[in-house]
């Protein structure tokens, strides 16, 4: 038995729900670890979920979170592919804002030698989004010409690492001005291939961007925006080209709580797509979200080979907040403002 600290809300539907408390955490039941928790990665997902916008919401009370970093303390029975003291980073289906968490063995993972509990906690959701949409759905291939929207968050940083070391070329769409030199410097774009979004003109930008490449339409988009830029972008996917969408950031209510009539209203003037449309057209439009591979653990071990050719070094983290102040890390998430990952440490 083991005394723990936990974020729980006890109904999704607003930020403020979420309260901090302490309990025990029984010992880990066969094929567990129990892990302490060093370091969590916050994601949209968990926002998502708080504000009971997230199809795959635990019913009732839950604790958000599906990835962390730290160190086994015990391992149930069965368990042999990690032992005490090990550091690892793991994934779990909600649950990860917790000081301590017996998790499923087969979601943990060796933390890189060198690396900090952030620089683990900050990879898994977000390097295996980029990936599974980049090799497995987009099919991506050396001089493919790739749109990373979102291309400053954790994602898009993550997404533009693989496409540099597959030989891509990128336009990389991001919502802010000031996160620009932040992709020159780091990610090494230039600065034609970046876009500033912008609602009334963002086909003209991407035809810039386009001809800045050397190429005249995308092989593969990478949305996690959807709304407005999603039309003037599958416009511009050339035949056998894809968009694969694995978020809908145009929806994120910007409040702790939901405003149900103005997320209708966008909700009414989504995108749609006509699919007799994508026959004569010839391009895919494919959708997933990382959680429902859940059941897939068996992939796991081959994905993460995957990343490791092209991920050679910590992700960025943004920004950091202590443990204690989870509901203000996931309001600055929230915001829209910040570059690569927000991370709690405990």
């Amino acid at each position: 038995m083991a005394a723990r600290e936990v974020w729980r809300i006890r109904q999704a539907g607003s930020l403020d729900r979420l309260k901090r408390e302490s309990e025990d955490l029984g010992a880990p039941p066969p094929g567990h670890a129990r892990v302490r928790v060093g370091a969590v990665g916050l994601n949209f997902a968990d926002l998502a979920a708080c504000l009971g916008l997230y199809s795959a919401t635990p019913k009732g009370a839950f604790v958000p979170g599906l990835e962390f970093a730290g160190t086994v303390d015990a391992v149930g029975d069965g368990v042999t592919a990690v032992a005490p003291g090990d550091r690892v980073i793991g994934l779990t289906r909600f649950g990860a804002y917790a000081t301590d968490i017996n998790a499923d063995a087969r979601y943990l993972h060796p933390l890189p030698a060198g690396w900090s509990y952030a620089d683990g906690a900050a990879l898994p959701v977000q390097a295996l989004t980029a990936w599974y949409a980049i090799n497995d759905l987009g099919s991506c291939k050396p001089g493919h010409a790739v749109l990373v929207q979102s291309a400053a968050g954790g994602v898009g940083l993550n997404a533009l690492a693989i496409l540099s070391g597959m030989g891509a070329r990128v336009v990389a769409a991001v919502g802010r001005e000031s996160k620009v030199p932040f992709l020159v410097e780091h990610a090494g774009l230039a600065r034609p291939q970046v876009v500033v979004r912008d609602r009334r003109a963002f086909g003209t930008q991407l035809d810039r961007a386009l001809g800045a490449i050397g190429t005249d339409g995308f092989d593969l988009v990478l949305d996690a925006v959807a709304g407005p830029f999603f039309e003037p972008a599958y416009r511009r996917v050339r035949p056998a080209g894809r968009v694969v969408i694995y978020g809908a950031a145009d929806l994120m209510p910007a409040g702790s709580r939901t405003n149900w009539l103005k997320l209708a209203m966008r909700y009414v003037a989504r995108p749609r797509i006509d699919p007799i449309n994508m026959v004569s057209a010839n391009r895919s439009v494919m959708g997933f979200n990382l959680i429902w591979l859940w059941d897939q653990a068996e992939l796991l071990p081959g994905s993460y080979a995957g990343l490791a050719r092209y991920i050679t070094r910590a992700p960025h983290i943004g920004r950091r907040f202590p443990f204690g102040q989870a509901p203000a890390a996931m309001r600055y998430l929230q915001s829209g403002g910040s570059v690569g990952k927000v991370v709690l440490e405990t």
